[in-house]
């Protein structure tokens, strides 16, 4: 797993968050939410695009065991990797937005490069 933020969560319901919010990244191609949790989905995001750029069966497999859905793999291999190719690293944005209305959380835009 990915660094040591807590994020407030217990340890199930904070891996199934950063797995839903890689997926939607990969899916969507930008996604918006608080800072931390950007941030934290950022470092899993670039290592399932660096396990992609690899193409071989078993990062597919370790990509599948991470990503839920099955049509977002198959996007990420046949489309997003070979985009990233000749690049060494940094595959994500952080754009920050401002705060948020209701708890002035400060919110960002995460998105591929």
């Amino acid at each position: 797993m990915a660094g040591q933020r807590r994020l407030g969560r217990p340890t199930d319901h904070r891996k199934a968050m950063l797995r839903n919010l890689v997926t939607s990244l990969l899916d969507k191609g930008k996604i918006v939410t608080t800072v931390t949790r950007a941030k934290e989905a950022r470092s899993l995001a670039e290592k399932m695009i660096t396990l992609s750029k690899r193409g071989d069966l078993h990062s597919r497999r370790l990509v599948l065991a991470f990503v839920n859905d099955e049509t977002v793999v198959k996007n990420l291999f046949d489309n997003i990797a070979p985009k990233y190719k000749d690049r060494e690293g940094g595959y994500t944005r952080i754009v920050r937005i401002g705060p948020r209305r209701g708890d002035a959380a400060e919110m960002v835009i995460l998105e591929l490069v």
